[in-house]
């Protein structure tokens, strides 16, 4: 077993965390700060595998900072809380996504808007207040400061309610921002993986027409039949791709590889949207005449504040919302990330770190 080397805290923690570009992980002591007034902390039975642990993994957006250990769609149970914690107990199921921190006092901040804080702590590789590396889901415990903590609503399973910590609220906040809740109108998700079929799913309970965008034929009975999608536009077929054209009043592109937007903004009517939440390594050619001619919009968003998150959580559990999900043991996480460099995953990998984390 590899020592963590830097900053020793308290409280002994267990994970698996890659030291180089390589990504591959491996299992790593560490340690976490001790449960302080404002601290809640959770013993942690389920993570999701999110893109963006791959991407960071291998440094792929060239900010990462090893040893790391990633992981951001936690669920688990709390085992402490501090003096001034009087929303959560011992005992209580709860969830930690993507932020475990900001600086809590700017306009941003107090809009509920944490996550564009520009002082948001990351639940991994980032530095938290005390000047120590935040570490991730992919481990045995976490403490987190009370406002970035979220009560897991009861009727979602832990497992496949994990990645709405992260993929939910990617695709449920900009759908609320940019007006996409209208029943009737058209969606179009670009890209059927752990984001996509998420905001099939939230589109129907919008109670939006959702047509799905793919390169892949494979995933049009997916789509509709197990997902409930409308419809689904094969974008390597001219002629089917032709009949789509000005039909959408908004597109969310999901897609975390680089890929033309022209084509996708001729999907859309005067005044659509094309919202953004892929994260391509490289950036993307956009071109301006199909803006300018169609009065159309391009947007992005990031995850969204705790007020939100929560709002999402209780949204996904009223309609039964959750992700399809392979669940994996922590010792597999070097193979499910292969798999999911190969978009090998329907649709979200989820560790049981409960049943396999061990530190023998």
């Amino acid at each position: 077993m590899v020592k963590g080397a830097v900053n020793e805290q308290p409280q002994k923690a267990f994970g698996w965390a890659a030291r180089d570009p390589s990504g591959v992980l491996s299992p790593f002591h560490f340690s976490r700060r001790e449960n302080g007034n404002d601290d809640v902390t959770v013993k942690i039975h389920y993570c999701g595998v999110c893109h963006s642990d791959l991407h960071t993994l291998k440094n792929e957006w060239g900010f990462t900072k090893y040893p790391i250990l990633p992981g951001h769609e936690i669920v688990g149970i709390v085992t402490a809380v501090g003096c001034s914690v009087h929303k959560f107990k011992v005992g209580d199921r709860v969830g930690v996504g993507v932020i475990v921190g900001s600086c809590q006092t700017c306009h941003i901040c107090e809009q509920s808007l944490e996550n564009y804080c520009p002082k948001a702590i990351f639940t991994y590789n980032s530095t938290d207040h005390d000047g120590t590396n935040t570490y991730g889901g992919y481990s045995d415990i976490i403490v987190v400061h009370q406002r970035f903590v979220l009560q897991f609503p009861e009727n979602l399973p832990s497992d496949a309610g994990a990645p709405l910590l992260c993929a939910g609220i990617t695709v449920y906040s900009p759908m609320k921002y940019y007006g996409m809740t209208e029943p009737g109108k058209h969606l179009g998700i670009a890209g059927l993986g752990g984001l996509g079929h998420i905001a099939v799913k939230i589109g129907k309970a919008f109670g939006l027409k959702v047509t799905v965008i793919s390169t892949s034929p494979k995933k049009e009975d997916e789509a509709i039949t197990k997902l409930g999608a409308d419809a689904f536009v094969l974008s390597t077929d001219p002629v089917k791709f032709k009949a789509a054209v000005n039909t959408m009043d908004y597109i969310i592109d999901t897609i975390a590889a680089v890929h033309p937007l022209a084509p996708l903004l001729s999907l859309l009517k005067m005044d659509g949207k094309l919202i953004t939440i892929g994260l391509p390594e490289k950036p993307l050619e956009l071109p301006i005449f199909p803006l300018v001619l169609g009065r159309k919009l391009v947007g992005g968003s990031d995850i969204g504040g705790m007020k939100e998150t929560q709002e999402m959580l209780d949204f996904c559990a009223k309609h039964n919302i959750t992700a399809d999900i392979e669940l994996i043991s922590v010792d597999n996480i070097n193979m499910a990330m292969e798999r999911l460099a190969k978009s090998d995953v329907k649709y979200r990998f989820v560790i049981d770190i409960a049943n396999s984390l061990s530190l023998s």
